[in-house]
């Protein structure tokens, strides 16, 4: 008989631009983690009280609207903390209801965390212990989550399957995204991941064939980029 793994998972699209909001939870606690509630919350809402689980975290990647925009009200629900992300992604965090008004999205809110997070951190759900890791380029203060344990991360919109995150965003900077790729991801080992938009896919995949970071085109320069993030 197998043991359960120490974590699962289910991907909620939220928001018109279809961005991956990961539910994440101790498989030993119940206690789950909402990673970039862009909107859409009572689906979500619904899922994890049929699932038995308790809101115990709210993880932030960057401050984007679609990942972010409804960090302030699922505060409010649930009463749990807002961690992330780094403090260099304020800027973006303020412009969150503008940014949501764009797409038509009217009660998109900016938030206040509870903890900005740094490269090197760790953050805990329940019996897990989940690494920081600062990876700038798409934005200045993103940040993924990874839990080595089990070999998965989530990485916003630093990474996606086949392609990487647009860098022509308001300090953006394609450069800092290909080294946080190459020099902060890889190292990791073939992690499972998923991404900010689209479906997973494997840190061993993407440097076998990601046209923009595998192995075989590492050190080329590139354009910016205009993924789906």
């Amino acid at each position: 008989m197998s043991e359960e793994p120490p974590i699962r998972l289910f991907v909620a699209p939220v928001t018109p631009l279809q961005q991956n909001c990961t539910v994440v939870w101790c498989t030993k606690t119940n206690k789950a983690a909402i990673i970039d509630p862009g909107g859409d919350l009572d689906p979500i809402l619904d899922e994890i009280k049929r699932r038995g689980l308790t809101v115990d975290k709210i993880w932030i990647t960057h401050g984007h609207a679609d990942h972010a925009g409804g960090a302030a009200e699922l505060k409010e629900r649930t009463g749990a903390p807002i961690e992330g992300p780094h403090e260099d992604d304020q800027f973006w965090i303020d412009s969150i209801p503008s940014m949501g008004q764009r797409y038509g999205i009217d009660d998109m809110r900016s938030f206040t965390t509870d903890r900005w997070l740094h490269d090197g951190d760790t953050v805990t759900l329940g019996e897990t212990t989940w690494d920081v890791i600062h990876c700038p380029g798409h934005t200045p203060g993103h940040v993924i989550f990874h839990h080595a344990p089990s070999g998965f991360a989530q990485v916003g919109d630093v990474l996606f399957k086949g392609s990487i995150g647009r860098t022509d965003f308001p300090r953006g900077n394609h450069a800092d995204l290909i080294h946080s790729i190459t020099q902060k991801l890889w190292p990791l080992g073939d992690v499972q991941f998923v991404p900010g938009h689209g479906p997973m896919s494997s840190f061993n995949l993407e440097r076998q064939s990601n046209p923009f970071v595998s192995d075989r085109v590492v050190g080329q320069t590139k354009p910016n980029t205009q993924g789906p993030g």
